[in-house]
């Protein structure tokens, strides 16, 4: 059952509050504290829906306890009451965070009708942040596949800037060396922002011929080139109100590089072969493990499409920097590589955690994973760190 606390150094003028609103909220069980240290104390141990404070009182005023209470709890709603009522008085403990001043002496109907009106509020606040959290909790549902694991603070930073960037439709450059999540930030992002309910489209530059990555991008019209014997959709008019996420955009020619910078700055684009534009709304992200600065430099990336893609620019450090995963990372690969094959979970024991930690891992949380699952199918029961020496070459 919810509480109301009832701070009032003046025994009669509590019991009648006590009195009163029992017979009102028939819901609620009351506490009553008999000066502003007592009522602190009662806040201090446990939560209350509302808190109802007389001003003057000894050992701690209603206005000190209003403002140490809400420092400690700020979802505390206060009503606050005074038989020394001045204006100044009820703007100043409204402007601390009250929800109402009511002076004395106390209109009953009036007592009855904020107490109830602070009680909802507080029930409101309390609903919508539970949606929020639920609302927070689907959009972070990832597909395991794609779960960011660890607690390094690495880790925590790109999480931090996730949460910031997400909800907004920025684009994002994840740069970073191979193999060391990029795309998991990429769907995270996706899955955290108000497109989660549309497409995620993902588009690998470097594994697309030069000569193909137009067509990919953008589609095509039957008969536009030796091979096209139908239309097709591009990659960008599929991820339309949705994500799309350019992977290795590093390694696209500068030809195709135009087409999407204009695509960009269009929000169209125009399938091979054809004179029509078609409209799309999508959010780019792109990844690369190149030095952007040097490739410009070097004449292979138009600057201006850096400059488009890269609004906000995560890192994602190697493995080799953030060590201090390597054993959630372990216990998460057993877990997921487990249930792929069917098998009972196999534990890794510290001495092999240790021997793991040791190791430069060139090919970051993608070579780490590789070597789990060959732990796990030749190691023992338990892998140790001669399970390591015999089966990982270093």
């Amino acid at each position: 059952m919810q509480k109301i606390l009832i701070v009032e150094d003046e025994k009669a003028i509590s019991g009648v509050l006590q009195n009163i609103l029992e017979d009102e909220l028939k819901d609620y069980e009351f506490v009553v504290a008999e000066d502003g240290l007592d009522g602190y104390k009662n806040i201090e141990k446990e939560d209350f829906a509302l808190v109802i404070s007389d001003i003057k009182m000894p050992k701690l005023s209603g206005t000190e306890l209003l403002k140490q209470a809400l420092a400690l709890k700020p979802e505390t709603t206060f009503v606050m009451i005074s038989g020394h009522a001045d204006i100044d008085t009820a703007v100043d403990c409204l402007k601390d965070g009250a929800y109402d001043f009511i002076s004395k002496p106390i209109d009953i109907n009036r007592l009855i009708t904020s107490v109830k009106n602070a009680l909802n509020k507080e029930k409101l606040s309390k609903e919508n942040k539970n949606l929020q959290k639920e609302n927070s909790t689907l959009k972070k549902k990832v597909n395991k596949k794609y779960q960011m694991i660890g607690e390094s603070a690495a880790l925590k930073k790109i999480q931090d800037m996730i949460d910031k960037v997400a909800a907004s439709d920025a684009r994002v450059l994840i740069t970073g060396p191979n193999g060391a999540g990029k795309e998991l930030v990429a769907h995270a992002i996706h899955a955290q922002s108000e497109r989660s309910k549309g497409p995620m489209i993902e588009v690998n530059c470097a594994a697309i011929p030069s000569e193909l990555i137009e067509s990919e991008l953008f589609g095509h019209v039957k008969g536009s080139f030796t091979g096209a014997i139908k239309d097709k959709q591009g990659k960008f008019e599929l991820a339309h109100n949705g994500t799309i996420f350019l992977d290795e955009i590093g390694d696209m020619s500068l030809i195709a590089q135009a087409k999407v910078l204009r695509a960009l700055q269009e929000s169209k684009v125009s399938p091979v072969g054809s004179d029509k534009e078609v409209k799309v709304d999508v959010r780019v992200l792109a990844a690369t493990n190149k030095n952007m600065q040097k490739e410009i430099e070097a004449g292979r990336f138009r600057e201006d499409l850096y400059h488009r893609l890269s609004v906000i620019e995560i890192y994602v450090p190697p493995l080799d920097e953030r060590k201090e995963d390597i054993r959630l990372l372990v216990d998460h690969f057993a877990k997921i590589i487990s249930e792929e094959q069917g098998t009972a979970q196999k534990v890794f024991g510290d001495d092999a955690i240790k021997s793991l930690e040791n190791f430069n891992w060139t090919g970051n949380i993608r070579e780490l994973r590789n070597i789990v699952e060959r732990l796990i199918i030749l190691g023992g029961k338990t892998v140790t760190a001669d399970d390591v020496a015999s089966f990982v070459r270093k």
